[in-house]
């Protein structure tokens, strides 16, 4: 048994296969991990009402970090902090993607996730919602260097991603690797104590900052970087392998 007691799974490319699926063999292995006294916890670019029927179908009560770390939840359904983006930047998040009919944009609120075709009903505001992340998708590359270099100008904000041709905005300091730290801080933890595993560029921070950082065999390249070491893919059933492996040390 390792000296691991908390471990952070991001969902989409991780957790979940390429059908968005916990296969059988990820769902076992985070019982186990439960059973021998480790907290699971998704740490995830989703919105928690998206991650909540995973947390359900494995019977997770455990924290949860939803929206990039823009939310902290102690269990499902018991909020410990959420973080906005301004209303203003908001707005100039849309404006900018209504100037390119190519990009797919999306924005995560509390009440809702809007998205270019199913966006905001008449006579309702931006301004009136509580936003938390707004995201754009285009596999032009240089049109998401563009609007890179725009959104930094702007600066206050967070920008990773979570697959290779979206962009994930945040405000500034929101990370899923600044929400692991306040979460230790509540459980009594340090982040030696956190296995942080993930594929994107959202996950890099949070590989980078606990214990033992580990990259998915799919991951984009930065992120096998950072990591501490690479597994193999989300269709492999990584997390099982993570958790026997360097968490309960059965090997893998």
């Amino acid at each position: 048994m390792s000296n691991y007691k908390l471990v952070a799974l991001d969902m989409d490319g991780t957790l979940l296969n390429d059908r968005s699926e916990i296969s059988d063999e990820n769902a076992a292995a985070i019982a186990r991990a439960l059973e021998a006294g480790v907290l699971v916890c998704f740490s995830t670019g989703r919105g928690f009402q998206s991650a909540l029927p995973f947390a359900e179908q494995i019977g997770l009560e455990t924290p949860m970090i939803t929206v990039n770390g823009g939310e902290i939840w102690h269990r499902p359904h018991v909020l410990h902090r959420r973080r906005y983006l301004a209303p203003d930047i908001a707005e100039r998040l849309h404006a900018l993607a209504g100037r390119h009919d190519s990009v797919w944009y999306w924005g995560y609120t509390i009440e809702n996730i809007y998205n270019k075709e199913s966006w905001l009903d008449p006579g309702e505001r931006i301004a009136d919602k509580h936003w938390m992340k707004f995201g754009y998708d285009t596999p032009d590359d240089a049109l998401r260097a563009e609007l890179v270099s725009e959104i930094e100008s702007w600066g206050g904000l967070e920008i990773t991603n979570s697959s290779p041709t979206n962009l994930e905005i945040n405000p500034q300091g929101v990370s899923k690797a600044a929400a692991l730290g306040e979460l230790c801080e509540l459980l009594g933890l340090t982040m030696e104590q956190v296995v942080a595993v993930g594929d994107s560029l959202n996950d890099i921070a949070a590989i980078r900052a606990a214990g033992l950082g580990v990259a998915m065999g799919n991951a984009q390249e930065t992120v096998k970087a950072a990591a501490d070491v690479v597994t193999v893919t989300n269709n492999e059933h990584a997390v099982a392998r993570v958790i026997a492996r360097y968490v309960l040390g059965g090997g893998d």
